[in-house]
């Protein structure tokens, strides 16, 4: 299996989510190379087709894409069991101009930028122009209960913002990176970078400015650097913090959104909605350009020093806040399933649950090995502890109330009350480490 992923690595990945050969032939996975910049911009729909958040029925990924609806439409999106839905409207928030500020993208250096937050020579060329991975920009959503062409097993991203829930299927997200909409009337981005196997989503707002990301083509410490379009100012992906150019210092507010698999999503929210693949591009979604690297010795395109703590490819469920960082291993996750913790002056609990395929692993993504899936939450509701242990019947039990809870923290019992989400990441112990040096490891 290593002498596999060692010869993947060497043709499957260039930048963030580009798979080339040093042939220059196409990789062994069947998959497709992100366009360049030019591709990108001619295989794009036509303006009226993605210019806002639309709801379509299920397409098959193939070259004929399906016509998004003409109009925004208003769709109930509530939860399991809700008697009055809560009513989603799909009319995107419009972003602010392009200001008239020197670009961190085109030039780093400029004299008017605020001294840069990183060493400008530890940002490294991933391969492809800047939106050579192309976003996605307000894109077609389907009801989750009419989609037939995902896997019960393969991993989504899932975000809910005042009773919106949206899955964002990992077959796009990694030939996408993000995608910029608005979700329960907030203007978000959703990303994720599969070098370093991170989920971010981000409000978009800032001051008075609403922002639109695209990708840099750049990675630091192997992660996703985005850029804003209205100042062109460099972004962690990892952080949310703008780190070169006009905006250099700002922060933006983090969302929770957790990587589960479809039919978990689909449990909870099944009056949720799902990302089409009517994306106006040619890709092999559900194919994975990245075969077995998560199963490799080492991260691609990372040249900091290793912490020895951990293997570097090692699985963590990493949490942020105010400079301090945290990790759980993911095989001390597997094992309890349940792991009560304190972090940055909180009582935490995170959650484990089999049944979730990697997207990083088997050609196919749907074969992928199962990696499970997790969650961290507050570990009180109404004011009274939680005592949480694995349920019988599937999910988590409360030892007092008896309530049953999902892997996403929503109650067995339609009227109670679901677990406060704690915004965290699943991702490589390399990237943790390298961005929290300090990380303490939790659970060994």
């Amino acid at each position: 299996m290593i002498g596999m992923a060692a010869a993947a690595l060497v043709i499957a990945v260039v930048g963030c989510s580009e798979s080339a050969s040093t042939s220059g032939e196409a990789p062994a996975t069947g998959s497709q190379p992100p366009p360049s910049a030019e591709e990108a911009g001619a295989e794009q729909t036509e303006p009226g087709e993605s210019d806002r958040d639309v709801v379509a029925a299920p397409g098959d990924g193939g070259d004929e894409q399906p016509e998004p609806a003409p109009e925004t439409t208003t769709m109930a999106a509530g939860t399991r069991g809700d008697s009055s839905p809560a009513v989603i409207d799909f009319e995107p928030i419009a972003s602010t101009p392009r200001e008239d500020v020197p670009s961190g993208l085109r030039d780093r250096r400029h004299p008017d930028h605020p001294e840069p937050l990183i060493d400008l020579s530890e940002i490294r060329s991933g391969g492809p122009p800047p939106d050579g991975i192309p976003p996605l920009e307000n894109p077609v959503f389907e009801p989750a209960g009419e989609v037939d062409w995902l896997p019960e097993v393969e991993p989504v991203l899932a975000l809910e913002i005042n009773g919106d829930a949206r899955a964002y299927p990992l077959r796009i997200m990694t030939w996408h990176e993000l995608v910029n909409g608005t979700v329960g009337g907030t203007p978000v981005t959703v990303s994720y970078c599969p070098l370093c196997n991170s989920a971010v989503a981000y409000d978009r707002r800032v001051g008075d400015r609403i922002l639109d990301f695209g990708t840099s083509g750049e990675l630091f410490n192997s992660s996703l650097v985005m850029y804003d379009r209205q100042t062109e100012s460099l972004w962690s992906h990892y952080t949310g913090q703008a780190v070169v150019g006009h905006l250099t210092g700002t922060e933006l507010d983090l969302i929770p959104v957790q990587t589960v698999s479809f039919e978990d999503f689909l449990s909870s929210y099944p009056q949720g909605h799902v990302l089409s693949l009517s994306t106006g591009y040619g890709r092999s979604y559900g194919q994975n350009p990245y075969e077995f690297y998560d199963s490799s010795s080492r991260p691609f395109l990372f040249s900091g020093p290793f912490d020895s703590r951990l293997e570097p490819l090692t699985r963590v469920l990493a949490l942020r806040a105010e400079g301090e960082g945290a990790v759980i291993p993911l095989d001390v996750l597997s094992e309890r399933h349940v792991v009560p913790f304190s972090f940055a002056g909180r009582e935490l609990v995170a959650l484990f649950e089999p049944g979730t395929a990697s997207a990083l692993d088997s050609p196919n993504i749907a074969e992928g090995r199962d990696v499970g899936a997790t969650g961290v939450f507050v570990r009180s509701v109404d004011g009274q502890p939680l005592d949480l242990s694995v349920s019988a019947g599937g999910g988590f039990v409360d030892a007092s109330t008896g309530v049953v809870y999902d892997i996403l923290g929503r109650p067995s019992d339609p009227g109670g009350t679901a677990l406060e989400p704690v915004e965290h990441l699943d991702t490589f112990w390399f990237a943790a480490a390298a961005f929290y040096p300090d990380a303490e490891i939790i659970g060994q």
